[in-house]
């Protein structure tokens, strides 16, 4: 780690505070996650404790070098004869508003014990540095040290962190819907064009069994099946419903076709006048809709009902979702009739408005049923 002591001392000199707070921010939560540790973390002791424990369970992670280096940073200030303290703060795993939320507040629970009028603010990285504004607005910021590792130029060890940062690409969610999830969108769309091309319909088909699999491998299709077909009554619930579901949703497309009037189509229509016919979208849809609805509605109906069964209906999701479903199948089915009879467009409003009131009544009452109370903050889960 490089350590700036000299522009950290000029940075406290600049400045009138001579009570400091020492705060190491952990914006992504590692140290809850990874270590189990309530934050905040009060205390030199404390924060020995904390870096250790998650240096354990994690020693690539790099939120335990910051907290070394904040105790380092603690341990400078105090031989230099300031009153200071030390804390670890950290956030939720999902960033966002939540996370700056809860850091603001555990600053604030330790302002009530350590009356500091000055923050030194470690992180290692712009992620952490982002609540900077935050922080400032509850007590100055004298200084802020970002930790830098030092790592090994050699070749061999250039490999291994080469290596370590293409599974964290292949295997972290974060990073694999992105860097696998759009070069497969892209390679499968490539492929269908090529079979409807006919052209090298061999090498389309790589194209695509290489972009399915970087599909699945990105979004953690293949670990969420496992996670799904568990040998528990739950597993075989969503197994059963996600397979019947995906049965209907495939016996929609025809059923959608069997309700079309032939006498609407010609010999002589191309294939852009049969999808933009209204009439023909209309009864199309008319005529796939309840068969959609009932795959979307099975595998909704299995999630739920898998989740209690395993005892975790815990988000307002597994109910609402399916509530939404039935909500707005009037809306689709006065579409519908729109297409169909040339009915004006004024009539989509009643169904429309009435499944937005279903859909807010239901949401409120499930919030409110659900909801909980932790540390001040309500969770709707």
């Amino acid at each position: 780690m490089s350590q700036k002591s000299g522009k950290l001392e000029k940075d406290i000199k600049t400045s009138s505070a001579n009570k400091l707070l020492v705060i190491c921010v952990d914006r992504d939560n590692d140290v809850g996650d990874k270590a189990g540790i309530d934050t905040p973390v009060f205390g030199r002791n404390a924060c020995i404790e904390a870096a250790q424990r998650l240096a354990l369970e994690d020693p690539e992670d790099a939120d335990s070098n910051s907290i070394f280096y904040a105790i380092k940073t603690y341990e400078d200030l105090v031989s230099k004869g300031y009153q200071a303290e030390i804390i670890t703060v950290a956030g939720v795993a999902n960033r966002g508003v939540q996370a700056d939320e809860k850091i603001a507040r555990e600053i604030r629970q330790i302002l009530e014990k350590f009356s500091a009028n000055g923050a030194v603010i470690v992180s290692d990285g712009e992620d952490d540095e982002s609540v900077i504004p935050i922080i400032q607005n509850i007590l100055p910021v004298v200084s802020v040290q970002r930790v830098v590792m030092r790592v090994s130029r050699s070749v061999e060890y250039s490999y291994a962190v080469f290596g370590k940062y293409l599974k964290m690409i292949a295997y972290d969610s974060k990073y694999s819907k992105f860097f696998l999830g759009v070069p497969g969108i892209l390679l499968l769309i490539g492929g269908i064009a090529s079979v409807f091309n006919l052209t090298t319909e061999i090498f389309a088909v790589l194209i695509s069994i290489l972009g399915a699999a970087f599909l699945i491998r990105a979004f953690d299709i293949d670990r969420a099946w496992v996670s799904w077909s568990k040998p528990t009554p739950g597993g075989f619930i969503r197994v059963f419903t996600m397979v019947t579901g995906i049965i209907f949703i495939l016996a929609s497309v025809p059923a959608g076709i069997a309700v079309i009037n032939s006498e609407i189509i010609s010999t002589d229509m191309q294939l852009i006048d049969v999808i933009t016919n209204q009439v023909i979208i209309g009864q199309y849809v008319l005529g796939a809709s309840p068969i959609l609805w009932m795959g979307l509605g099975s595998i909704f109906g299995g999630i739920l009902l898998s989740n209690w069964l395993g005892g975790s209906l815990k988000k307002i999701s597994d109910v609402l979702r399916l509530i939404v479903l039935v909500a707005i199948y009037p809306t689709i089915y006065q579409f519908s009739n729109i297409l169909i009879n040339d009915e004006s467009s004024f009539t989509l409003i009643p169904p429309l408005l009435a499944g937005l009131a279903i859909t807010l009544i239901s949401a409120t009452l499930l919030f409110r049923r659900y909801r909980k109370h932790k540390g001040g903050e309500i969770l709707t889960e």
